[in-house]
């Protein structure tokens, strides 16, 4: 039987694909960095789930952005399609198979400190084999001017992305919505003998 995810697809209407009347920008000259802080910055990060403005999540990026370790820098959709899915927990993972799924709505911040992506690798299991830091382009939804970034999202861990995405039977969202985030269960009130794999591993096999 074909599975599926719980969470039926939000559909976004499909932009031109290539995106023929983009252009590319060095993240340097976007003014609402420029204006927030003088100095290099270490990683464009694109949110696509809980860390987004509303999600649970965000906090995090409330405290880098106080403490001037990160700047909002808009709403974003990644140039190529990828698989972005709901798994245990109601928690979102994008799946790194361009060419899949939908072009994915999400945010962009431009992250000015080691630290500050010091504290979202940690958020995302990096070491712990949960999600993967990779680059992703992505294209500004704002303005007429569309420009293209090079930015890094963290994508579901190469060991289990490709069978979650089966497991939810090829059926991908185009964004992580309220809906979906409501869902979503706080590591502190998740079941104690539960661990992240563990859970992840039982969804795929269809014993969550």
């Amino acid at each position: 039987m074909k599975a599926a995810c719980h969470f039926p697809p939000h559909t976004l209407p499909p932009p031109t694909p290539k995106f023929p009347n983009t252009r590319r920008q060095s993240p340097l000259t976007f003014g609402n960095y420029m204006a927030s802080r003088s100095g290099d910055y270490v990683s464009l990060i694109f949110t696509y789930g809980t860390l987004k403005r509303g999600f649970y999540n965000h906090k995090l990026m409330e405290e880098l952005m106080s403490t001037r370790d990160a700047v909002f820098m808009g709403n974003y959709t990644t140039v190529e399609s990828f698989p972005l899915v709901v798994g245990p927990h109601g928690i979102p993972f994008l799946i790194n198979l361009p060419g899949s799924g939908h072009w994915v709505r999400g945010e962009l911040y431009s992250v000015l400190s080691d630290r500050g992506i010091a504290l979202l690798d940690e958020l995302e299991g990096i070491d712990r084999g949960h999600y993967e830091r990779l680059p992703v382009e992505v294209v500004n939804e704002d303005g007429g001017d569309k420009k293209v970034a090079t930015a890094e999202a963290y994508f579901a861990h190469r060991e289990f992305g490709e069978a979650i995405w089966k497991r939810c039977g090829k059926v991908g969202l185009s964004e992580y919505s309220m809906d979906d985030g409501r869902r979503y269960v706080r590591r502190e009130d998740r079941p104690r003998n539960s661990s992240f794999l563990g859970d992840v591993k039982k969804f795929i096999s269809g014993n969550n």
